[in-house]
């Protein structure tokens, strides 16, 4: 791939949260590809919406220039036909913004995707980020959720999501972010959907060989599929001698109480991420279920690049591509036999000749390059 040398190598990037410090899925892509994008010299735009990061000194290292906006939640917007991620990110000076110059406009997710809606830029290129397939996400999320409530928003909210979705016919590209919601989008917009493997923090393989001491399970515990993950693990580790960490960059009372009852399992909140990624270095089996097909989980991209065993369940490899590196369990019973019969394995040097060879196709350099393809 080339520059076209009469390309700007300039672009606006909208974010749905402050992408720094890059602490979850969704914001780990964001960050890392304002970075792969620097290096190929672009000057970035950044937008982004501000609800409780606080601004960042860090992105000013990446951004030509930096707006902040406020996300605003309503009860009103239950009563909107339009999904309350996208009305909270309503905001006029946004789009006042984006037409202080003529450059191409990356909208990260659909919850970004307000200014769609009524709002025209003419002879500019539009791209929308897929994280996930967002109606398919909210049901997961109503299938994980107890609290009726909740139950009740994530059901409306995924009926307008997938309505929302028309505002897609006004793009040029979206950018995939896995095989599945290739397969999705590429049905409904052959012409404009593109596979863009996620971006991460990783540049070569570094997991060590041997034996580690533990397993660990680490995730975003505001999500509620996270939660169900560690109730389900909860549940496998207390009936066997074999030691789970639980880490997450948030608090959640109720896991903390949870695991108090037992001795060989600890949780571990509010870590950054030099903490998170010792952990995934030394665990022995990185364990990691989810009960929600979507999206690729960039927890199991980093644990694949740093960590040894990865114990996951078909939900978690689902059209990645990345089941060859992966012990796969399904059920309690599976997870208990996997995990006793891992702690006594050694992780070997060919397992990692191996992840070197399935893992060159999440190259981030590659992936920004195929985004100035794009531009091009």
């Amino acid at each position: 791939m080339k520059f076209i040398t009469n390309l700007d190598k300039a672009i606006n990037i909208i974010s749905f949260d402050v992408p720094y410090p890059p602490n979850y899925g969704g914001v780990i892509d964001v960050f890392y590809k304002i970075k792969a994008l620097k290096k190929l010299e672009f000057d970035i735009y950044l937008h982004t919406f501000e609800y409780g990061k606080g601004e960042s000194n860090e992105l000013e290292k990446y951004c030509k220039k930096i707006y902040y906006y406020k996300r605003k939640s309503t009860l009103l917007s239950l009563f909107s036909i339009v999904p309350s991620i996208v009305l909270s990110r309503k905001n006029k000076r946004l789009i006042i913004n984006l037409k202080k110059n003529n450059y191409p406009i990356l909208f990260e997710g659909l919850h970004t995707t307000y200014p769609l809606i009524k709002t025209f830029f003419n002879k500019r290129i539009i791209m929308v980020r897929a994280h996930n397939i967002e109606h398919h996400y909210y049901n997961g999320l109503l299938k994980s959720e107890s609290n009726i409530f909740k139950k009740l928003f994530y059901f409306f909210e995924a009926i307008k999501l997938k309505k929302h979705q028309e505002v897609l016919e006004k793009t040029y590209f979206i950018l995939t972010i896995s095989p599945l919601e290739q397969d999705y989008f590429s049905i409904r917009f052959p012409l404009k959907s593109k596979y863009i493997p996620a971006f991460h923090q990783n540049n070569t393989i570094n997991s060590n060989n041997g034996i580690g001491k533990f397993a660990l399970y680490h995730g975003d515990l505001r999500v509620p599929d996270n939660i169900k993950a560690c109730t389900f693990l909860i549940k496998i580790f207390s009936k066997i001698n074999y030691p789970l960490v639980i880490a997450s960059s948030f608090n959640n009372q109720h896991i903390s109480n949870k695991v108090k009852k037992y001795t060989n399992i600890s949780f571990k909140n509010n870590c950054n991420k030099s903490e998170l990624d010792n952990l995934v270095k030394d665990a022995h089996i990185n364990v990691l279920p989810t009960f929600q097909n979507t999206g690729i989980k960039l927890k199991l991209i980093n644990a694949l690049y740093n960590g040894k065993f990865c114990l996951v369940n078909n939900f978690m490899v689902k059209d990645t591509g990345l089941e060859k590196l992966c012990v796969i369990a399904n059920s309690e019973e599976q997870f208990t036999e996997q995990i006793k019969s891992l702690s006594q394995q050694k992780f070997t040097d060919q397992e990692i000749l191996k992840r070197k060879e399935l893992l060159a196709n999440y190259n981030t350099e590659m992936s920004a390059l195929k985004i100035v393809e794009l531009l091009n």
